[in-house]
């Protein structure tokens, strides 16, 4: 992980950065793999942004390092809240796509 004093190179297309509201993530005995994705209101499907993977051993990281970075955030910014009905075990966030109904046969 990057932290002070080490050199990052940020590239243009980098530095203008990808919308998610979503993560799906799965691993290995020996990997984790983020899907960032954007889910839009009407749309049946996600599409994944970005991938990201890591170590097990850098993904503990990443863990300890945004929890930091998120108890910073709430010491200055307030708390922040989750929506009402937020399955927070399953860790459920943003809108949910519409209920997909089957065609009814006539």
């Amino acid at each position: 992980m990057a932290g002070p004093g080490i050199p990052v190179q940020l590239g243009e297309k980098e530095a203008q950065g990808v919308y998610a509201n979503l993560v799906l993530i799965s691993h290995s005995s020996s990997e984790f793999v983020l899907d960032f994705a954007k889910m839009l209101p009407g749309l049946q499907r996600a599409t994944v942004q970005a991938r990201i993977v890591m170590t097990p051993q850098h993904a503990k990281l990443f863990l300890r390092a945004l929890e930091e970075n998120v108890t910073k955030y709430e010491e200055k910014y307030g708390a922040v809240r989750l929506p009402d009905g937020t399955d927070h075990a399953r860790g459920e966030i943003g809108f949910r796509p519409p209920d997909v109904v089957p065609d009814a046969k006539e």
